[in-house]
């Protein structure tokens, strides 16, 4: 199992930046992929940005330019940093880790339990 934890949601001005991070703990053999998700009220859960094990990043349109994703292998942790924040970008963000328990086995998906980021004046 891999339990994942999220920090750094909170009460933003819009035009701010926020910094969000994902820490993965638990038993497994390795982490693939580490990716972020929001979804507001009444929407669908939509992805934000997704980075590879080997650093390769992808970002929805929407966030293109304005929100970066990084990670640290050593410490198991993603981040996203979110700047020029807008009040329609108010959710839940989650983090969602895909893993491996043995070499080259299956691949398991994991979701944190979401930190709300609330964008408003």
């Amino acid at each position: 199992q891999v339990q994942l934890v999220e920090s750094g949601g909170g009460l933003v001005q819009p035009g701010g930046s926020l910094r969000l991070s994902c820490v993965a703990s638990g038993s497994f053999f390795s982490i693939n992929s580490m990716g972020w998700y929001r979804q507001a009220p009444g929407n669908q859960r939509e992805l934000l940005a997704i980075i590879t094990s080997g650093g390769s990043t992808n970002f929805a349109d929407s966030v293109k330019g304005r929100f970066s994703i990084s990670r640290d292998n050593a410490k198991n942790t993603v981040y996203l940093q979110m700047n020029s924040l807008k009040p329609d970008e108010t959710a839940v963000y989650y983090c969602k880790v895909v893993a491996r328990h043995t070499p080259g086995g299956a691949l398991y998906v994991y979701w944190g339990q979401g930190t709300q980021v609330t964008v408003s004046s």
